[in-house]
This record gives C-alpha cells, structure tokens and sequence, in this order.
C-alpha cells in the first residue's frame, strides 16, 4: 500500500479543514448541533463524497478534519445512509430483548438507521414512543434519549448491508477520533509553549516534553492503522478487512482517550473548567468509543 496523499487527497483534506476552520470554529461548536450545521456539510459534498467517485481513504481523510474540528452531529450515519435515506439520520445498534436504546440528537434526526443481525431497518422519529433525555449527557454536545422499545421498524437492507455498515461505520468513527487526538497533540503543544513556571514555558521541561511526544507518537500511529483500514476497505485483496478495521477502532480509540487526558495534565486545573475546550474532547472520545463496537470487541476480534 502507498499511504503518500496524492495531490487530489491533499486538495480535499485542505478544503475540509478550511471549511471547519472557517465555519466552525469553537465557538458554533459549542452551540452543539442542528439542521444548518448538516445542511452547510451536506452542500459541501461531505455525505455524498461515495456517491461523487470518492474512495474509503477519502472519505477517511475528511472525517478526521471534521473530529480534528469536533464538528457534533450524527455525521458518520448520515455519511452511511446517504442515497438510502434522506435527511438527518441517526443510528444504533439495536440493543438486546429488555434494554433501553440510547438514541442521541432525537430532536433533530429525520430517521434513525437501526442495525441488528438480520439487516438494517429504518425507524420515523415519530414512531418512537416518548423517551426520557438524559439531563446530564457524558458529552454536553451531544444530547440523547432513552427509548424503552424500539419498533421493528422498515427493512432497507440485508445482513450484507449490516456487515457493510459496520465496518465502514468504524473506520469513519476511528478517522474521526485520529482527528480529535491530532487535535489534543496540537493544543497541549501551544499550551506547553505559551504557559509559563518558574520564569520558563512548561514546554521546556523534560517531563512535559515526554508527555507532549507520548501524544504525537499515539496519535500517529493511531492515523497509520486508521489510512490501513480505510486503504483495506477500498481494495479487499490488500489484506483483512476485519481485521484492518478492528485495528484501526482500538488504535483510533485508545489515542483519542489518551490524548485527551494527556493533554488535560498539560492544561492542569485549567483543562478542567468549562472555558477550555480539551474538557469536550475527552468527553467526546468517551462516547464514540462506545460507537460501532467497544474497544475491548474490536480488541477481542484481532486475536479470534
């Protein structure tokens, strides 16, 4: 495999990252999602860029501008769905016979992608019965609800498609978290520089600069797995799909987590306030390993 970006990857992955510097900086960010955030994405191309020609590791590539950005919204299951299903979509994992389904930005999805063994069915917002929303979600941009019973509802797809789903499902989540930990690396880093003790920048000490490359060094070798699965997808013969993808989620995982903590003890007290953005990293890295597989699944599928 040739990991070098071409200049067409090079061109997509500036115009993404100007596009999120652009139009979401922290501040919309922090505004959480709605209808216009999905509406500015979707008329870039960003949902549709399978349908235009575009490959795996492209698509790969802008979603990890977009977690690089912290971009909220239900993007990886609009991506998904797009050409199935039009409109917001959200999705799950229907969760087994008795427990409660956790569907996250109920208010603004127009249909919710359900996955279970059978296939993937399409559930109307309207056919949910009244949840209870979680008042105090694990991420503040990312507000859910607790449906007791989901409906069967509408098949728009075999077990194939399931499979399908999942796997690229994972690898957008995984892209998404290289993006968050590239992000940490660079914040904590202008932190370290700007920060000053004992007349010095914290940079400047031996024990932060260790910190700082335990940072840079996850999160790379977190992108190599995740441009190895999206590269796998792309072209099956190159190697194990499964395996690829497995990979490239408890890398992607371990990084965005890591990464985030390590840079809150960078920041120090201050990482913990609700001023500084690190705080919404980690929370967010929480919730999307929880996405498309737990770490310890994906774990436990590379050594079966």
């Amino acid at each position: 495999m040739n990991f070098d970006l071409s200049e067409d990857q090079r061109a997509l992955q500036e115009g993404i990252r100007r596009l999120c510097e652009g139009r979401f900086d922290m501040t919309r960010v922090r505004s959480g999602f709605d209808t216009s955030v999905w509406t500015e994405l979707a008329d870039t191309g960003v949902f549709s860029l399978r349908a235009d020609g575009f490959g795996w590791a492209d698509v790969s590539l802008t979603f990890q501008e977009l977690g690089r950005a912290l971009v909220p919204g239900p993007l990886v299951w609009s991506h998904l769905a797009h050409g199935v299903v039009d409109g917001v979509v959200g999705g799950l994992e229907r969760p087994r016979r008795g427990e409660p389904a956790i569907v996250e930005h109920p208010g603004d999805l127009d249909a919710l992608a359900v996955i279970d063994d059978a296939g993937v069915a399409l559930v109307r917002p309207a056919d949910l019965d009244p949840g209870a929303p979680l008042t105090w979600p694990l991420d503040p941009l990312t507000p859910m609800q607790r449906i007791a019973e989901l409906p069967a509802g509408e098949p728009i797809g075999d077990a194939r498609l399931a499979t399908a789903w999942r796997q690229a499902g994972a690898v957008l989540t995984a892209a998404y978290e290289v993006g968050m930990a590239q992000a940490c690396v660079e914040r904590a880093t202008a932190y370290a520089l700007e920060r000053e003790q004992f007349g010095r920048p914290i940079g400047s000490f031996q024990a932060v600069k260790h910190l700082l490359a335990d940072l840079a060094v996850r999160a790379e070798v977190a992108r190599a797995a995740v441009d190895a699965a999206a590269c796998t997808l792309d072209d099956p013969e190159t190697g194990d799909v499964r395996r690829a993808v497995s990979g490239a989620k408890v890398l992607a995982g371990e990084a965005a987590l890591g990464n985030a903590k390590g840079a809150l003890q960078v920041y120090g007290g201050m990482g913990f306030t609700w001023e500084v953005d690190v705080h919404l990293y980690l929370k967010r890295a929480w919730v999307l390993n929880t996405a498309f597989g737990a770490p310890a699944a994906h774990a436990d599928a590379l050594v079966s």
